[in-house]
């Protein structure tokens, strides 16, 4: 692992990193939806409080990643609003961001981790498969954007 990087538990003081690193992609590849806007304006609410966790990434003193487990049910998490800064991908910071995902999601007696994702997000989905993640059917969702569903049972 990149010795200069360190995931860090979400504190209030990151919600403008955790906004704009998932402005920054979801604006890249889609259009920002208004569930995007109430769950990146409020994590306390909709994701801490409900009892989720925020993981963020700092590399080299600067937050450039986020993840999201939120809380669907007893024993299941979504992991969702994982994002790394395009001027820091490819050094591993997503890996890492899904290993502390998973193993909190344990810890939290999950067992099962969803996301909801895209087709278009080749490098994402290769990392989830890589995390042992794997396809299903798509159900209807809040998001425009979603076509991939998959799972992984802890």
């Amino acid at each position: 692992m990149n010795h200069d990087l360190a995931i860090l538990d979400y504190e209030p003081a990151h919600q403008s990193a955790f906004r704009a690193l998932n402005h920054e992609w979801i604006a890249h590849y889609f259009t920002i939806e208004p569930i995007d806007n109430e769950m990146l304006d409020d994590p306390e609410g909709y994701i801490l409080a409900p009892g989720g966790h925020i993981f963020m990434a700092c590399h080299n003193g600067e937050l450039v990643g986020t993840c999201a487990l939120i809380k669907e049910h007893e024993g299941v998490y979504e992991l969702a609003k994982m994002a790394v800064s395009p001027r820091a991908q490819g050094v591993g910071i997503g890996w890492a961001l899904g290993q502390a995902a998973l193993a909190k999601a344990q810890e939290m007696g999950a067992h099962r981790v969803e996301l909801l994702s895209n087709s278009r997000l080749g490098p994402a989905l290769r990392l989830c498969e890589k995390l042992g993640f794997r396809h299903v059917p798509v159900p209807p969702t809040p998001y425009q954007r979603t076509d991939v569903k998959m799972v992984l049972d802890l």
